[in-house]
């Protein structure tokens, strides 16, 4: 876990990209990327017959990939695109032996499964490598996130890292915070939407009351309070992030337990958000209204929301996270409807980030909004 100067720098390269006016400026590539997907998922029904099963983590998965590879690495995203790809594979090979908990030590032994994460690993360093040697031969007027990484690396505090690691363990990063949440974020909320349809319905009038059809722009976002409070909701019930990591800087005391200095606490968001002295008795009962005055409104203790983390840690591409989310879900809800598939099994699967552990069918149909209008 990075910590003092080197946090300090990283954390202030990464966030004034995720600025709200820099995310702002990101909106035609997300939308973009959500018409390629919804013409996509028309020419599935298309050929089924106007309606289809389609497994939306999966799908979901290269529409986020095709957009942070846009944001991060401009001209170079096909590259970026494959990048994610390997860090995909390693984080599934990762977890196979469950090494982000492990004993210390045991990845350094030599077994098949540390052989095929030090091999990716090896090839993600690679292709990173190439990526930044690309952008160096590029013209530096069309600034993207690693462009930034890269004139930060120029500057890292003394005595830290090197640059190359700088860079890597930077594009590590973007990857879980903005690739992994994202993803798994709206793969969720098409859950809970095809699984209350009343809520559907409403989130999709308001969707065409605000945009009356049209894709929407940034202000448009903005008056989406029904899309928000649900997505409040699916975030408190199945948050993107499983836990938060922090370690203490000095020697404290937790009631009656002594917690000495350099001590990883897991901190597990799940619990947190279902916590009935939080929340009240219908903590475990999907209720968007909770949210209709805020997060303030809707918790006794409003830091103990923590789908994006908390405190100074709290995740620096939250902002492209809820833009991302809101502008697939108008888009999606405007010209499909979704139900629950009878092939769905829900079995949350607690990693680095809760997902689907058998991915996510949903019956998908086409919506006919001038029909409806």
């Amino acid at each position: 876990m990075t910590s003092g100067e080197l946090w300090t720098h990283e954390r202030k390269i990464l966030q004034q990209e995720f600025f709200m006016h820099r995310v702002k400026a990101m909106l035609n590539v997300i939308v973009e990327s959500a018409n390629t997907l919804t013409e996509a998922w028309h020419k599935i029904l298309q050929q089924e017959g106007g309606q289809a099963e389609i497994m939306i983590q999966s799908q979901i998965r290269c529409f986020s990939a095709s957009i942070i590879s846009k944001v991060c690495f401009g001209d170079s995203y096909r590259k970026g695109e494959e990048l994610f790809s390997n860090f995909r594979q390693l984080q599934t090979t990762l977890l196979k032996a469950n090494l982000f908990t492990s004993i210390p030590g045991t990845w350094f032994l030599p077994t098949k499964t540390n052989r095929e994460a030090h091999q990716l690993n090896q090839q993600i360093c690679s292709l990173i490598r190439n990526i930044v040697q690309e952008h160096k031969q590029q013209d530096s007027s069309k600034r993207d996130l690693l462009y930034s990484i890269i004139e930060g690396s120029t500057s890292i505090p003394e005595q830290t890292v090197s640059a190359e690691k700088f860079i890597i363990d930077n594009c590590k990063s973007i990857y879980f915070a903005a690739f992994e949440t994202i993803t798994v974020g709206i793969t969720w909320c098409l859950l809970i939407l095809a699984a209350h349809p009343e809520w559907q319905d409403l989130v999709r009038k308001e969707i065409l009351d605000v945009t009356h059809g049209v894709t929407p722009d940034f202000d448009m976002l903005r008056q989406f309070k029904m899309m928000n409070m649900v997505i409040q909701e699916t975030f408190r019930l199945i948050p993107p992030l499983s836990f938060i990591l922090r370690e203490t800087t000095h020697d404290l005391k937790l009631q009656n337990i002594n917690v000495p200095k350099g001590t990883f606490i897991q901190i597990n968001i799940p619990m947190l958000h279902r916590d009935v002295d939080l929340w009240g008795p219908d903590a475990e009962v999907f209720n968007p209204n909770r949210f209709a005055n805020g997060i303030s409104g809707a918790c006794k203790y409003p830091h103990m929301y923590a789908p994006f983390g908390f405190g100074p840690r709290i995740c620096a591409g939250q902002h492209l996270a809820m833009v991302e989310l809101k502008i697939v879900l108008s888009l999606l809800l405007m010209r499909f409807s979704f139900d629950l598939s009878p092939n769905y099994v829900h079995s949350p699967s607690y990693k680095m980030t809760v997902e689907p552990q058998h991915d996510l069918p949903l019956i998908v149909k086409k919506y006919d909004v001038v029909a409806n209008m």
